[in-house]
């Protein structure tokens, strides 16, 4: 890094370019071995897993609370949760389950993936509500399910096609 102490407003330039560059966002898990090929199945599963369950904290305390305390539609509860859940789990997926790198390509297939598990999960959470109930037990059911199905998906299409896009 080379930053001029007599110039305080100057921004040091990063070593491995010559041009000054604004910093790269945070991203989590905060390393820097990204684009690693070498994780194995079973680590991608059990990451997949562990960030899928912290992405669907989110995605049901959204999708509960738009439902049960401000009276959305299925429907809606459940779209903005998922659209928050699967923000998330792209973002841990990306960097720490498969380590690739950003790639436009990649975004553009995770988009395609996510806009038809958006239709699976809310089609099936919505007929699960509207054929069960809104016990609170229906609910979790009727979300898990939908969850379950919409994961599966996105793990083996992730996995066979996505992350292997360069």
């Amino acid at each position: 890094m080379n930053a001029d102490p007599a110039h305080p407003g100057d921004h040091p330039e990063h070593e491995d370019f010559r041009t000054r560059h604004a910093p790269m966002p945070l991203e989590l898990p905060l390393d820097d071995e990204e684009a690693s090929t070498d994780v194995d199945l079973k680590t991608q599963v059990t990451r997949f897993i562990l960030t899928g369950g912290f992405s669907a904290i989110f995605d049901f305390g959204l999708t509960f609370l738009l439902q049960e305390v401000f009276g959305a539609p299925f429907w809606m509860a459940k779209a903005a949760g998922f659209i928050l859940g699967t923000t998330i789990a792209y973002l841990l997926n990306r960097r720490w389950t498969f380590r690739a790198e950003p790639s436009t390509a990649r975004f553009i297939a995770v988009v395609v993936l996510y806009a038809i598990t958006f239709f699976v999960n809310i089609g099936l959470y919505n007929w699960l509500m509207h054929t069960w109930g809104t016990a609170f037990i229906a609910i979790v059911l009727a979300f898990c399910i939908a969850q379950g199905v919409a994961t599966v998906i996105n793990f083996v299409v992730q996995r066979a096609v996505i992350f292997k896009i360069r």
